[in-house]
């Protein structure tokens, strides 16, 4: 590996508010946070009708977006 490439074991992804500079980093993958970013309005609807609740990541993510609603909101990463 090169001086610049990242070991992808050790990268972690999550959003980041460009308006607050505020970020989290729930546990789970990039894919996941751009699927859950850009259908924020399908988990809306089915966390208001699930008995069973969502994924710690999906909870954490939805109300971070939730927060900056109306806000550039970004996904990152950290090694």
């Amino acid at each position: 590996m090169g001086p610049f490439s990242l070991n992808e074991a050790n990268v972690q992804y999550g959003y980041k508010c460009e308006d607050c500079e505020v970020a989290i980093f729930p546990v789970t993958t990039r894919s996941e946070l751009q699927w859950l970013r850009d259908r924020v309005h399908v988990v809306r609807e089915v966390a208001k009708h699930s008995d069973g609740g969502l994924d710690m990541w999906m909870s954490d993510g939805l109300a971070f977006l939730n927060d900056h609603a109306g806000h550039s909101v970004i996904v990152v990463s950290r090694a």
